[in-house]
C-alpha cells in the first residue's frame, strides 16, 4: 500500500475531479476543478482516465510525504514544485520513491497547481464523484480541505507505469499572464442591460478583487448599468456566468457557485477560457471578447480534439514520452540520470 502524508497543507488544498453532474436540482453544484485542463492532462500523463481525481493546490506551501513509490505529474500554475528540495519538471511524469518529499513554494504564474497520481486517490466517491465541496462538507477526504497530518491512500506504481515517462509536448503547455482576453457569448440577461452598459462591459478593463475563490471572482472596474432591475426569478447558474448585481460590477461564477441565482446574466464565459480565469489572482485583468455561440461551438470542438492529440502524442517516442534503459551517472561529483534510446 501506498500512502501521502500530508506535511503542509498549503493555502487551500484539495481533492478535485471534474465534477459532480446530475444532482443540481438537489442543490449541490457539479463544482470541480477551477482548471479543467491541468486537471485532465496531469491524469493522461499518469495514465489515468481524464476525470481521475487530482490535488488542486492554491498559491504556495503545500508539502507531500510519499510512503511507497509512485509516479505523479504536476500541471497548471508553477508553484515552483520540488521533489527533496531540487526542483522537477512539470507537465511531465515523474517518478517518485518511498521517502520522497513532494514541496511547493511560492506561484510565479497561475494559481493553482494540479497533481495526478497514477492509479488514482483512494477516497469514497460519494454521487458518482471525488471531489471536495468544502461548503458542503462532501466528498474529498471528510469533506474538508487538507490539513497537516492527514494520511491518503493512493495508487500503487504498477507495472505499466514504469515502461514511459510520458511529458506534454511544448507547444501545448499554457502560459499564464496577468492580462487576459476571455471570450463570451451574450445572455441570458442581456436584454436587461443599456447599450451602454454592453458597451462598458465589453470595451473596458476589470481586475480580480481579492472577493475571489472558488466560488466566485468579484470584478473592479467601470460599473454596468441596468435598464431597471439587476433582479430576475432564479434561475440556473453554469460555471463562466457572468452576474451584475444592482451595483453595476461583475462577478464570474466559479467552481463552487451556488445552482441557481436571482442577479442578472450578462454573458457567459466559453468552457476552454474559462481555465485560464481559474488560474487568475488578485489584481490580474481581464477584458472580455465577444463570439457568437456558432463560434463557441466551434472552439469547443477544438478544445475537446485536443486531448485526443495528447493521448496519441504521449504514446510516440521522440514525441512527448521518454522511454528506454535509465542508468545512473555521475559528473563532477553531480549526479545524473540517463535515458538511453536505440534509435532505429
Amino acid at each position: 500500500m501506498t500512502t501521502m502524508k500530508i506535511l503542509k497543507p498549503g493555502m487551500y488544498t484539495t481533492i478535485q475531479d471534474i465534477g459532480r453532474y446530475n444532482y443540481q436540482k438537489s442543490g449541490m453544484s457539479v463544482s470541480g476543478a477551477m482548471d479543467q485542463f491541468s486537471l485532465r492532462v496531469a491524469n493522461i500523463l499518469v495514465g489515468n482516465k481524464d476525470g481521475e481525481a487530482c490535488l488542486e493546490a492554491t498559491l504556495f506551501g503545500l508539502r507531500i510525504k510519499f510512503d511507497g513509490d509512485a509516479l505523479i505529474a504536476v500541471t497548471g500554475a508553477n508553484l515552483m514544485p520540488r521533489i527533496n528540495n531540487k526542483p522537477i519538471d512539470m507537465w511531465s511524469g515523474i517518478k517518485v520513491s518511498d521517502g520522497d518529499e513532494l514541496s511547493f513554494e511560492t506561484a510565479q504564474s497561475g494559481c493553482r497547481s494540479y497533481i495526478a497520481i497514477a492509479n488514482g486517490i483512494d477516497v469514497p466517491e460519494v454521487m458518482g464523484s471525488k471531489f471536495t465541496y468544502v461548503k458542503g462538507k462532501v466528498g474529498g477526504f471528510r469533506g474538508r480541505m487538507l490539513k497537516a497530518g492527514d494520511e491518503i491512500k493512493i495508487g500503487c506504481l504498477g507495472e505499466n507505469n514504469l515502461t514511459s515517462i510520458k511529458k506534454l509536448p511544448i507547444e501545448l503547455i499554457p502560459s499564464y499572464s496577468k492580462d487576459n482576453i476571455v471570450r463570451v457569448v451574450l445572455g441570458p440577461q442581456d436584454d436587461y442591460f443599456t447599450n451602454d452598459g454592453i458597451n462598458t462591459f465589453f470595451d473596458c478593463e476589470y481586475r480580480v478583487t481579492s472577493a475571489a475563490d472558488r466560488m466566485g471572482y468579484r470584478l473592479s472596474g467601470p460599473k454596468v448599468s441596468h435598464i431597471n432591475s439587476a433582479d430576475i426569478i432564479s434561475d440556473g447558474i453554469t460555471m463562466g456566468s457572468v452576474q451584475i448585481p444592482g451595483d453595476g460590477a461583475p462577478i464570474i461564477m466559479m467552481a463552487d457557485r451556488q445552482t441557481t441565482g436571482g442577479y442578472t446574466k450578462i454573458a457567459t464565459i466559453i468552457t476552454p477560457d474559462i481555465n485560464i480565469v481559474g488560474q487568475l489572482k488578485p489584481g490580474d485583468s481581464i477584458r472580455f471578447k465577444l463570439i457568437d455561440i456558432e463560434e463557441a461551438h466551434r472552439i469547443y470542438r477544438k478544445y475537446m480534439k485536443v486531448f485526443d492529440f495528447i493521448r496519441e502524442s504521449v504514446k510516440k517516442p521522440g514525441c512527448g514520452t521518454i522511454a528506454g534503459e535509465k542508468f545512473k551517472v555521475r559528473v563532477n561529483n553531480k549526479e545524473y540520470e540517463v535515458i538511453v534510446q536505440e534509435i532505429k
